[in-house]
């Protein structure tokens, strides 16, 4: 029997991810068959997942996947495990508007799969109005359950009382009270946290916060509010997106790492092989193989080492002569003639495509996008319709002279300026793709 739990919160920031790898930590110890998932269309915490449990991370979005996907996707999580444990995105409750109850919350993925809800309530400033918070949470959707409550960043043992006490009058257990401790807190950067693999001390920040969530959770408790999982029998879907070729070379490497492993599952499942290659390291996609894609990632922070790479600049050109290469957000970066840093330095970048980007000049770019595909490319032929979502600070400073891509819109049905371009072999756009729309 598996057994389900969603971990979100009241708003971004209350300090669930940390919560959450801390109790996949302290389970995994103690033997538990673990796997995890995070709802919304995030990169970098499912890697810290991953490093907790041991097992793969899935991404979970109720509005950029189609139901089938994502019943297959959760399928295939919970086989032959215990327990898995889904980390909500931003607040419970926080999504876009959907009639169809599509709208990208972890409540969402909460009814659809019935999973019982752990609140992580940060209480910095409060007390016993937290109990206040807790009962409109329990109260606000009847579809969802809000089973145990975290204390988050208390500040005393009087503290974790006053609000404790208050709470038992909802009915709703508190199964932890985590102290107010600044070294808890995982590095971030411009895009979110840190990314996993940069953590030369992982292992050890892992390790203390399961050390935290043994002394400060009742996990037996936590354990005892997962509800056993009703989930279809696994089935074959047609991947998330098509592979675009039989053997498909993946940039990856710091500057490259944002790829959703459902992609790479699906693209697998379809029989593609996947043949990684380092352009930091200036090599260039293998001769052998039929399509490069170059996801998303950190270029701006490596511009210099990209620039200089001028073997991948070579062997990327001749083999978008003959070959579909596809660039998104970072990718694209990367696709264009010139990238400014921070400081403001342009570097020349690969000039397969006739656009320049700027991280000096930097603004927000967030939001779920759906986009029709204008032309035949690497992620679909024209007419397709493909749910994602962009999130970035870099921006076009010269929009360039390529054919246009894709007729992006937001969540809202409101039409966007980004069209992405495409010259020859080559196209790219900041639209990081989920998921065709059947």
């Amino acid at each position: 029997m598996t057994t389900g739990l969603l971990i979100s919160a009241i708003r971004s920031g209350a300090g669930k991810t940390t919560v959450t790898l801390g109790l996949l930590a302290a389970l995994a110890r103690r033997g538990v068959r673990l796997c995890s998932a995070k709802a919304g269309p995030d990169y970098i915490d499912p890697a810290f997942h991953s490093a907790a449990t041991g097992a793969p991370c899935v991404n979970l979005d109720s509005w950029t996947m189609p139901q089938p996907l994502l019943q297959s996707l959760m399928a295939r999580a919970v086989k032959s495990t215990d327990l898995i444990a889904v980390e909500g995105v931003m607040g419970l409750f926080d999504g876009v508007p959907d009639a169809a109850g599509r709208n990208g919350s972890s409540a969402s993925i909460a009814a659809q799969f019935r999973l019982p809800v752990l609140l992580v309530l940060d209480v910095t400033a409060q007390s016993q109005s937290a109990a206040a918070v807790v009962r409109g949470f329990a109260t606000h959707d009847p579809n969802i359950r809000i089973a145990g409550v975290v204390l988050n960043r208390v500040g005393s043992e009087r503290h974790r009382r006053l609000i404790t006490d208050a709470i038992a009058a909802v009915g709703i257990p508190v199964v932890g009270a985590i102290p107010r401790d600044a070294t808890l807190a995982l590095p971030e950067r411009h895009l979110g946290l840190v990314q996993a693999a940069e953590h030369d001390d992982l292992v050890t920040r892992i390790s203390a916060l399961a050390d935290i969530a043994e002394k400060h959770l009742d996990l037996d408790a936590i354990l005892g509010l997962a509800t056993e999982m009703e989930v279809p029998l696994l089935r074959e879907n047609a991947p998330a997106l098509p592979p675009p070729g039989q053997r498909i070379a993946l940039a990856a490497d710091a500057a490259f790492s944002f790829i959703y492993p459902h992609l790479i599952d699906g693209w697998r499942d379809a029989g593609a092989e996947i043949v990684r290659f380092s352009p930091l390291a200036n090599e260039t996609p293998p001769e052998d193989c039929d399509s490069c894609w170059l996801p998303g990632g950190y270029p701006e922070l490596h511009a210099g080492a990209l620039a200089a790479a001028g073997t991948f600049h070579d062997g990327l050109a001749r083999f978008a002569r003959t070959r579909p290469v596809h660039g998104e957000c970072g990718g694209y970066m990367v696709l264009g003639e010139g990238l400014e840093d921070a400081s403001g330095h342009r570097h020349t970048m690969t000039g397969l495509l006739s656009h320049t980007t700027s991280f000096h000049k930097r603004k927000l770019h967030l939001g779920y996008r759906e986009a029709r595909l204008l032309v035949d490319s690497a992620i679909g032929t024209a007419g397709t319709i493909i749910r994602g979502h962009e999130f970035h600070y870099a921006s076009l400073i010269d929009m360039g002279c390529d054919d246009a891509l894709l007729a992006l819109t937001n969540a809202d049905g409101q039409p966007l300026p980004e069209r992405g371009g495409r010259r020859g072999h080559v196209t790219g756009t900041f639209f990081h793709a989920i998921a065709q729309i059947f």
